[in-house]
Formats: structure tokens, C-alpha cells, sequence
């Protein structure tokens, strides 16, 4: 199965290299080439779209702008004539970074992290539910959704603290919030998102996960209350 791409940038020039780069690749199929953050949005939100190679600098709104809009997102490859970018694209989980102008061989590298990433979450039919794929210590690790307990703010990364093992990711909080089922997890703090199932007890200060207490920003408690119940009906 190809990985439908959109390609991203401001550059007329730049834009048509890509865009033929994807066109050549036997993996890829272009969906659309835009020049600005509103057409590409209003792509993904109505096409399947599973590879987006990003330029970062654009007029009126910038490609984290964009990826700051999207609840799901495709896989990202983030594509710049400056290196400046580098450690924030990878908070918001890019795969790849691509320093113009791209070379073949280097771009094929690029894609081959998405093929081999769409591959590993087609593989594994086990029953335990809806995952999702982290980064940590440059291995990728599957995650059942079921088994976080909840994430920790930790620096520039966040900490996801599951049944088995804690394993530390290179993101905002906000980023991987966004990886995350609204209807399962809750930011209840500025340092702190939960997995509503996993709540025992809670007031207006605390939510307890089994011995631990986790923190509830002001205001909380009320929101809180009315994702148990809704979880719970």
C-alpha cells in the first residue's frame, strides 16, 4: 500500500522538486502540493493522508502553526533550509529532517523511516486494543492505550508511565496530547495528562491512581467528574 503524501512550502521551486521526488517514489502518492497552512488543512482534514513533508517558514502561518491545528497528524518530515528548526520538529515527532536543497538518496532515507513505521503499526493484530507508536531511546516501542497510566511532563520530554515500564519521549505535553483519545485522557494540570480508566478517587486537589496522587489544575474537578460519568454510562 502507497502512503498518500502532502507536500507543504512556500517555494514554487522547492515545492515541484518535492512533489516530483514523490511522484518518482513506487511508495508514495501525492495527494496535493500547497503553499500555505490553510489549503494544507483543509486537505488533510478531508482526504486520507498519511505522509507530510512540511516546510516550516511561510507567510501568515508558520508549519508548526499548522500542526499546532491538527488533532490527528500524519506522519511528519519537516523540510528547511535552516537547521534552527531541527529540535522542536522532533517535539512534535517529526520522523525525519530534510535539509535543502534534497538529494535523492537522503530523501529516500526520509521515506523509508515512514514505510517502515506505517509497516510496524499494520503488524501485531494482538487484543489488547488501540496503541500508538513512541520514540524513546532511539528504539520505537508500541504502546497499548489501555496500559498508560498517565504522562508526565519532564523538561523538553514527557514521561508515560504504563503498567510494565515509564519510558521517557522527546515531546510537549501538547503534542502528545494530541496523539492521545479524547474520550480516554484528561489534562488535568499543566505537567499532567491521565487516563480517565485508571482514576480511583479524586477531590478537588488530587486524582489517585493507585498509591499516586496526581495534581488538579483549579476548576478541574467538575470536568473531571463529568468524564467518569460519561465513561462509566
Amino acid at each position: 500500500m502507497k502512503l498518500n503524501c502532502v507536500v507543504v512550502d512556500d517555494s514554487t521551486i522547492h515545492r515541484i522538486t518535492i512533489a516530483k521526488l514523490v511522484n518518482d517514489h513506487p511508495d508514495l502518492n501525492l495527494v496535493g502540493d500547497f503553499s500555505n497552512a490553510s489549503e494544507t488543512r483543509n486537505c488533510i482534514l478531508t482526504k486520507p493522508v498519511d505522509l507530510l513533508f512540511l516546510d516550516i517558514e511561510m507567510p501568515v502561518q508558520s508549519g508548526f502553526d499548522l500542526l499546532d491545528g491538527l488533532k490527528k497528524r500524519p506522519q511528519i518530515i519537516v523540510v528547511s533550509s535552516k537547521s534552527d528548526y531541527a529540535l522542536k520538529a522532533f517535539e512534535y515527532a517529526a520522523i525525519d529532517y530534510l535539509h535543502k536543497p534534497i538529494t535523492k538518496d537522503r530523501f529516500n532515507k526520509a521515506v523509508q523511516k515512514a514505510l517502515d513505521l506505517q509497516n510496524l503499526r499494520k503488524e501485531n493484530t494482538e487484543d489488547d486494543g488501540e496503541f500508538i507508536f513512541i520514540k524513546s531511546n532511539l528504539k520505537n516501542f508500541k504502546i497499548f492505550i489501555s496500559k498508560i497510566k498517565w504522562i508526565e511532563a519532564y523538561g523538553d520530554y514527557v514521561k508515560i508511565i504504563t503498567e510494565e515500564e515509564n519510558h521517557l519521549v522527546l515531546s510537549t505535553m501538547k503534542s502528545f496530547e494530541s496523539e492521545l483519545p479524547d474520550e480516554k485522557f484528561m489534562r488535568v494540570h499543566k505537567s499532567f495528562i491521565i487516563n480517565i480508566d485508571r482514576v480511583e478517587r479524586f477531590n478537588s486537589k488530587f486524582a489517585e491512581i493507585g498509591p499516586v496522587k496526581i495534581p488538579l489544575s483549579r476548576n478541574k474537578k467538575e470536568e473531571l467528574a463529568k468524564a467518569l460519568n460519561k465513561a462509566s454510562s
